[in-house]
C-alpha cells in the first residue's frame, strides 16, 4: 500500500490512473456539477487523476485558485477533505451552494492567496479538524492575463508585467508549501503565452518559480487543449494564420508535478 494513494497494487492493472506523460483528453466532462461555464477553468479529468494518484481518501486537498470549484467537486466526488481559496466572492458563494459533503469536509474561502492573512484563516480551517498539514495541492493560476476573470487589483490575471505575476505566484506557492505536508505533492497546471510576435514560456517561469522554493520536480506531463473556445470551430483560420506567420498553434497544456522533501 502506497504511503500517498489508495493504489492496490495487487490489482494493478485495473487502476483508472494515467501514468503516460501525454494526456489526450477529447473532450470534457459535463456530468455531476460540471458545466464549464466558468471561461478557463481546467477539465475535470486532470484534478481527478492528480487526488487519485497523489492522495487518499480523508486527506485534505487545498486549492488557491479555486474558480468555478471543479477541484472542489471531484474532491468531493473521490471522499477527499477540501479546502479552497477564490478572489472573488461569487464564485466562492456558487461552489458553497453545490457542495453537499458527507462524511468530509469541504471548506471555501473568499480571499487574496497572496496575502498571509488569507492562509492564516486556511490554518484555522485545518486547526477545526484537528490537522495540520495539507496532503495535495492543485493550482490552476491565471495564464497571465489571456483572460482577465475580475477588475480587483489583487487578481492574478491583472498583474500588470510578468515579473511582477512570477512574484506573486512564488508568494502563492511559498504559502502554500508551508501548510504541505512532506514528502507530498504540489501540481501546477499551467500553459504559455504569445504576444507581440513572441512565445512567452510561462510554464517555465512558473517551474522555475516552484524549485527555486525547493520543490523537487517529479514529471512534466503535457496536455492537449481540445475544445479551447477561442479556438472552437475555426481551426482553419488559425490553420491560415500560422501558416502565413512564424509561429505554431497552441495545442498543450503542462501538469507540473512537485514533490515537498
Amino acid at each position: 500500500m502506497s504511503y500517498y494513494n489508495d493504489i492496490n497494487m495487487g490489482e494493478w492493472k485495473k487502476s483508472e490512473i494515467w501514468t503516460d506523460s501525454l494526456w489526450l483528453i477529447s473532450e470534457r466532462d459535463n456530468t455531476g456539477k460540471h458545466d464549464g461555464y466558468y471561461h478557463g477553468n481546467f477539465v475535470p479529468q486532470v484534478p481527478r487523476q492528480l487526488i487519485l494518484r497523489y492522495s487518499k481518501q480523508d486527506d485534505i486537498v487545498f486549492d488557491p485558485f479555486l474558480g468555478s470549484g471543479t477541484s472542489a467537486y471531484e474532491a468531493e466526488n473521490l471522499k477527499r477533505n477540501f479546502i479552497g481559496v477564490d478572489i472573488q466572492k461569487e464564485l466562492v458563494d456558487e461552489v458553497r451552494k453545490k457542495v453537499e459533503p458527507h462524511n468530509n469536509f469541504v471548506e471555501v474561502i473568499a480571499g487574496d492567496s497572496v496575502q498571509s492573512s488569507t492562509y492564516s484563516i486556511v490554518k484555522k480551517i485545518l486547526r477545526r479538524h484537528n490537522k495540520q498539514y495539507i496532503q495535495l495541492a492543485i493550482l490552476h493560476p491565471p495564464y497571465t492575463d489571456i483572460i482577465r476573470f475580475s477588475k480587483l487589483a489583487g487578481d492574478l490575471s491583472n498583474a500588470p508585467t510578468l515579473h511582477e505575476f512570477i512574484e506573486k505566484f512564488s508568494t502563492i506557492l511559498k504559502n502554500t508549501i508551508d501548510i504541505l505536508e512532506e514528502k507530498r505533492y504540489l501540481a501546477i497546471v499551467i500553459g504559455d503565452k504569445y504576444t507581440n510576435g513572441e512565445w512567452i514560456p510561462l510554464g517555465f517561469y512558473c517551474m522555475n518559480a516552484a524549485q527555486k522554493l525547493g520543490l523537487t520536480l517529479k514529471s512534466v506531463i503535457v496536455k492537449n487543449m481540445a475544445g479551447n473556445r477561442a479556438k472552437q470551430n475555426k481551426e482553419g483560420i488559425w490553420r491560415y494564420r500560422a501558416l502565413l506567420g512564424d509561429y505554431y498553434i497552441f495545442k498543450h497544456e503542462y501538469i507540473l508535478i512537485f514533490k515537498k522533501n
